[in-house]
């Protein structure tokens, strides 16, 4: 007679007050308090600006305890509350618990005399594409 196949139980996330009392932990750790894969953890260091995580050496990453609390934060938000992961970013924000994407980078400065002879340059080439 065969058997059932066994059910899997969803892992529930750790509460943000049992987190182990250390400064840092390792993806799998987060991943495993966090009830998460570790591919949606790195997902959502792309998504949400305030998850950035330390590098080791090696380029491990390890995320500090407030990463830690912000990722249960924003789980609660995407699973139980049922936001979108705009609307999540967004809600975090208005609480100040997420800043806006960083500025864009102003544009660099020129030295006014490279620029003209760079358009003597043009000038001149221009003046050798005309010449029959």
């Amino acid at each position: 007679m065969p058997r059932e196949p066994l059910k899997r139980r969803a892992s529930a996330p750790v509460d943000p007050n049992a987190l182990p009392d250390k400064p840092f932990f390792k993806i799998g750790e987060v991943a495993r308090l966090c009830a998460l894969k570790p591919f949606v953890l790195r997902y959502w260091e792309t998504e949400f600006h305030s998850i950035k995580p330390e590098r080791t050496r090696s380029g491990q990453r390890l995320y500090r305890r407030q990463d830690v609390e912000q990722l249960l934060r924003i789980r609660k938000l995407l699973y139980e509350r049922r936001f979108t992961i705009a609307g999540a970013r967004s809600h975090l924000r208005e609480l100040g618990e997420d800043e806006a994407a960083p500025p864009p980078l102003p544009p660099p400065e020129v030295d006014v005399e490279t620029m003209r002879k760079i358009k003597r340059a043009v000038l001149d080439l221009i003046g050798l594409v005309e010449e029959p």
